[in-house]
């Protein structure tokens, strides 16, 4: 089965987007403002890409800036994490512990540390895969987390 490339999938559903912008405005609703700045756009792995380092599209830059310390924010609490989509990039923890995208830090039992987009999800815990490898964390482990939110 052939899949739409994702150029022609984000062009045939900008109206859908812009359809939601205009119910916004009849309604009077107001989006929220944005917590964290808007994500770099998809860079997908390689076809032939076949180790977590080839697989891993971020820059030096936002692996810096994700193991940068940060200001102290409040404790959302523990969850054990798998990996996440391998192709997914970013820094990233879709957990059901935050009902909204927001900035957040994970820590590890070690104490090592790695600045997160905190995504709401259900069921299990996934944590993308720059994350894991910031951390130093096995691929194949499922370790607990300590979930922070600013």
């Amino acid at each position: 089965m052939k899949h739409a490339p994702l150029p022609i999938v984000l062009i045939l559903a900008l109206p859908l987007l812009a359809g939601c912008d205009s119910l916004m405005q009849k309604t009077g609703m107001q989006a929220a403002p944005a917590a964290a700045p808007p994500p770099r756009p998809a860079v997908m792995p390689p076809a032939a890409a076949r180790s977590a380092a080839a697989m891993d599209t971020t820059t030096e830059a936002e692996r810096a800036a994700a193991l940068a310390p940060s200001a102290a924010s409040a404790a959302l609490g523990k969850v054990v994490v798998a990996l996440g989509p391998p192709a997914e990039p970013g820094f990233w923890l879709r957990s059901s512990l935050v009902s909204a995208e927001r900035p957040g830090r994970v820590e590890t039992a070690g104490g090592k540390s790695a600045n997160v987009t905190l995504l709401p999800g259900s069921g299990a815990a996934s944590l993308s895969l720059p994350a894991f490898r910031a951390l130093g964390l096995s691929l194949t482990d499922l370790p607990q987390v300590t979930v922070y939110g600013g």
